[in-house]
């Protein structure tokens, strides 16, 4: 091929991106309106478009509100692999970055931590210590002895990882069905954290029932399978970003690597799903400890209903945000907009809890440092700080800090 019909191959395909990915929406819309609510009945209601109501919702925010009209250059922190052993021998995979306020990332079911490391980079540069933690199974985490059958024994060794890394408060963010086992540590420890962060997470009623439905009837899920399969489908900016779509796949090339030569290790973390038991109790708990809670959901999300988002925030008494033309995994189709988020987050509800945490260990939040931060919620000596990399000085490649492609829209259901 000629460089002239290279280029001209490449107008084409510029061409037909728009309609490519119109027409991907369309199927989106298709399986919302009908094929998905036709399956799975009274389990997966009808998604519609939620409409505030001021008795309930009090002021609702439309996002973003501060974010740049134009790219400009931030710093870029890198996320280390590390694998950390337990003292029964268990091996766990983490990646690490950054200095501040702990911020501990669960990934959702086959996936790894280090597949947010774009989105988690730049929260690294808002202050936090990042740690994303392979859950048993997945990543560099070998699984569990008993196999794996109980979400319970996911969030202990979760726990225990926790403990080994030094890290005695921090905020918790779970995707998923990681959003599931950060909501059953802070329900059953909430003395470790400093606030809990849902991303389109297992948990809330709508979901509690759909497990039912699973349960008697088992073929459901393969439905839920195609759901989820088109959702990450529409990940994939492959034409809207070719170059954050290329990002994405090596990201993800090890991952379907790892499932491909050992396909079993997810029946375990399936199975424990399938008989997780409701999730209400633990929301109730959330909000009975007065933790500070935020659960952010797409609206297109196929997999997870955003009805199971709104009865989540609601029991937990937290706040929602709702983002909008956001399937599952939005996060990783558009590594700024959680960032922008959080950067609202901290007028209110995160900011707040990083206040009141710093107060609570003798720290005055006004003069805080990041050694400061680090001392009042990490243990002398952690393993976590020994090894966290250093931060990258000035100069180098820097990534561009974009607008996100996504709104949102945040409120406070009761």
């Amino acid at each position: 091929m000629t460089t002239s019909e290279a280029r001209a191959r490449h107008a084409r395909q510029r061409e037909d991106a728009p309609h490519l990915e119109a027409a991907l929406d369309a199927a989106l819309d298709a399986a919302l309106d009908a094929g998905v609510g036709g399956v799975l009945g009274s389990a997966r209601p009808h998604v519609v478009e939620i409409v505030p109501d001021p008795l309930s919702d009090p002021a609702p925010v439309v996002g973003p509100t501060d974010v740049p009209t134009a790219a400009s250059r931030i710093g870029g922190p890198r996320l280390a692999r590390r694998l950390v052993t337990l003292d029964d021998g268990h091996q766990v995979g983490v990646a690490v970055c950054g200095r501040g306020v702990p911020l501990v990332l669960v990934h959702g079911f086959t996936a790894e931590g280090i597949l947010y490391a774009q989105t988690l980079s730049r929260l690294v540069g808002m202050g936090y210590k990042v740690v994303a933690i392979d859950v048993a199974g997945h990543g560099a985490t070998l699984g569990l002895p008993t196999g794996g059958g109980s979400l319970s024994s996911y969030s202990q060794l979760l726990a225990r990882v926790v403990d080994v890394l030094g890290i005695r408060r921090a905020v918790f963010m779970g995707h998923s069905m990681g959003g599931r086992l950060v909501t059953e540590l802070a329900a059953a420890e909430p003395g470790r954290v400093i606030a809990v962060v849902l991303l389109d997470a297992i948990v809330g009623d709508t979901w509690d029932r759909m497990v039912g439905l699973f349960r008697v009837a088992p073929p459901l899920l393969a439905a839920v399978g195609a759901v989820l399969a088109l959702d990450t489908l529409s990940t994939v900016p492959l034409f809207r970003d070719p170059r954050q779509a290329r990002k994405l796949a090596r990201l993800v090339g090890p991952t379907l690597i790892g499932h491909g030569r050992s396909p079993w290790r997810m029946i375990g973390p399936g199975v424990s799903i399938i008989r997780s038991r409701p999730s209400g109790r633990l929301l109730d708990g959330i909000a009975a400890h007065g933790l500070p809670l935020v659960v952010i959901h797409g609206d297109r999300d196929l997999a997870v209903p955003r009805p199971t988002a709104r009865s989540a925030a609601a029991r937990g008494r937290g706040e929602l945000v709702v983002v909008r033309h956001a399937t599952h995994s939005w996060l990783l189709k558009d590594p700024e907009a959680l960032p922008a988020i959080f950067a609202e987050l901290h007028k209110g509800i995160l900011g707040s809890a990083r206040r009141a945490a710093l107060e609570a260990a003798g720290v005055d939040p006004e003069r805080a440092e990041r050694d400061d931060e680090e001392a009042a919620f990490l243990a002398p000596g952690s393993l976590v700080g020994r090894i966290t990399p250093p931060m990258p000085g000035g100069g180098g490649a820097r990534p561009l800090r974009r607008r996100p492609r996504y709104r949102w829209v945040t409120s406070r259901p009761r």
